[in-house]
């Protein structure tokens, strides 16, 4: 054991004391917001301190630009000495908000303990630019879906698209940046959220930033795009998706918890907001425990308070097509879970045979949304989300994946003619992250070889695919052709690699085994050419992920022009937001 001298203690210490004091979130006290939020002037957001031990509050002393908390965000204070039953307190005020633009420093001081962080309160314009505003997401939407999509809807000829994809015209563009609090990896609950908040998230998370509540709903809350307008304004909301109503991205239009899971809470967190359109799936979540397949541990039956609030509601594409124009509050689920693949439903003759195969394509809930919305004078915001490119992606299932984006662009189409005749309408298209995949070249089978890797041709070598597209509906006329795209994943679980589509029904990469790992799915083992390719994810992921790549994001209309350059998820809401002067009440 070595000796201190006095003097290397007391150098320790002040070493010591200078960390505790820069990073002071971790020693001392959390705070949130967190460092570097931005927030709208007239938001609502929860404030609330963390101590990393039991406090008294009289020995704290909290500021905001030099003033007292209390005088900018209200007395309306509560002081927990032991949170969650631990050695440590707390400190809320919720639903709080800063009415002035600028920059705000807050101190936390107790003791010698201290903790920083600075947020950026922005103001908005006096008078509206957009009317409505229309966001599209394709979920997962990458640079490879976009291209994909394009050549089967498309076609190329000697080096050039034969024609653009609708959303390919749109004027302004970014690239966007997607990762969280916790990671630079993120999912759709806290990029979504990023978009209805403004304030970044973890992943899981929507609407709330994590803390160290044990309970799902009890951490610091943002208010969300859809409660801000329904808050502070006179129009209409609607969220339209081919996956659950109650999944994270449309559930983020109105969501605050820290577990995406949390899907029966959802549904009465929608009840609670009443966006004036929702169409989708998820039904399940909707019905009462005794009613069979319901998903609830309770006996509440929100389909009946939906439409003893007022609401239409219907359960197929013809109740859909007959009903929407005469409803201005319209409630749609039309599966007890997620939609299917819009290759399933309307290429795929076995598919349609079987329950629920009356489902609405996502263009024509699109259509009866922007119908049912635009009867407000006041205008709408309406989210847009073709769910299901990211469920094909994640089965490493690229045909049914391109083929949903080429379903989210005949969407697209739809609102690019709906501003034609309402140009006071602001249009967004972007994803809400990445997947990592690729289109390298062509498989041709009538390439000379006893291996399918043999058959995929690059370069020079891959020419072109001989995919037939049908007019009238904008896709191929068969998807499992000669000569086809040659598209891989770069992020995989074992497998076996076909090189052709799977036509029985959605592909599925892997299963478990005994020891809980997952492992190449063997019901693909004995197709002809199949190769067993080894994973280079851990074994216990089971299905391709997410890409940190960032994602780009077009628009068009009034308050367009602020996409440009790279911007942070975050920035969309505040785009969002100046467009519609959202922080002036009106």
């Amino acid at each position: 054991m070595f000796n201190v001298t006095f003097w290397q203690r007391l150098m320790m210490r002040a070493i010591l004391m200078g960390a505790f004091l820069i990073s002071g979130s971790v020693w001392a006290q959390t705070i949130y917001p967190i460092d570097r939020a931005t927030m709208v002037a007239g938001g609502q957001f929860d404030f609330k301190v963390e101590f990393s031990s039991i406090v008294s509050l009289s020995d704290v002393n909290i500021s905001i630009n030099g003033k007292d908390y209390q005088q900018l965000l209200g007395k309306n204070v509560e002081f927990i000495e032991r949170e969650e039953g631990e050695n440590a307190s707390a400190l809320w005020i919720r639903r709080a908000s800063l009415a002035k633009p600028g920059q705000y420093q807050v101190t936390v001081q107790n003791g010698h303990n201290q903790a920083k962080v600075t947020w950026e309160v922005f103001a908005t314009p006096k008078k509206p630019l957009a009317k409505n505003v229309i966001l599209f997401i394709g979920d997962g939407l990458s640079v490879a879906h976009r291209t994909g999509a394009r050549i089967l809807s498309k076609g190329v000829t000697q080096g050039k698209a034969n024609a653009k994809l609708a959303m390919d015209d749109l004027p302004y563009m970014a690239t966007v940046g997607t990762s969280g609090t916790d990671s630079i990896a993120a999912d759709s609950a806290n990029t979504m959220s990023a978009y209805m908040t403004g304030h970044k998230s973890a992943a899981n998370a929507m609407g709330v930033y994590e803390s160290r509540a044990k309970n799902s709903l009890a951490h610091p809350q943002q208010e969300t795009l859809a409660e801000l307008i329904k808050r502070t304004t006179k129009m209409s909301v609607g969220v339209v998706t081919d996956a659950e109503i109650e999944d994270a991205t449309p559930a983020a239009v109105v969501a605050h918890t820290r577990r995406r899971s949390d899907k029966a809470e959802i549904v009465n967190m929608f009840f609670k907001v009443q966006p004036e359109v929702i169409l989708g799936g998820g039904a399940a979540y909707f019905l009462p425990k005794s009613t069979q397949g319901s998903k609830r541990d309770d006996e509440i039956n929100y389909i009946q308070k939906f439409q003893d609030a007022g609401y239409t509601f219907v359960q197929d594409a013809l109740s859909l097509e007959k009903q929407y124009p005469q409803s201005r509050q319209l409630l749609g689920l039309f599966h007890p879970g997620n939609l299917n693949d819009v290759l399933d439903r309307r290429f795929n003759g076995e598919a349609n045979k079987k329950q629920f195969s009356n489902q609405p394509d996502l263009t024509e809930m699109t259509k009866a949304a922007l119908d049912v919305l635009s009867k407000n004078k006041n205008g709408f915001f309406l989210m847009v989300e073709s769910a299901l490119i990211d469920k094909a992606s994640h089965r490493l299932d690229w045909e049914r994946a391109f083929y949903n984006t080429i379903m989210l662009d005949q969407s697209v189409a739809i609102a690019k003619k709906f501003a034609e005749t309402h140009p006071d309408t602001l249009i967004i298209v972007t994803g809400d992250h990445t997947h990592a995949l690729s289109i390298v070249g062509t498989v041709d089978d009538d390439k000379p070889g006893n291996e399918m890797r043999d058959k995929v041709g690059v370069y020079q070598n891959a020419g072109y695919p001989n995919y037939k597209i049908n007019a009238n509906t904008g896709y191929p006329e068969d998807v499992n052709v000669s000569k086809r795209l040659a598209v891989f994943f770069a992020a995989y679980p074992d497998h076996y690699e076909t090189f052709r589509p799977v036509l029985e029904g959605a592909f599925s990469p892997s299963v478990k085994n005994e020891n809980g790992q997952y492992v190449a799915n063997p019901v693909y083992k004995n197709i002809r050419g199949a190769m067993w390719r080894e994973g280079n994810l851990p074994k216990s992921e089971g299905e391709g992920i997410h890409a940190v790549d960032e994602m780009i994001v077009q628009g068009m209309g009034p308050g367009a022009g602020e996409i440009k350059g790279y911007l942070d998820n975050t920035d969309l809401f505040r785009i969002i937001v100046q467009s519609l002067a959202l922080g002036e009440k009106r």
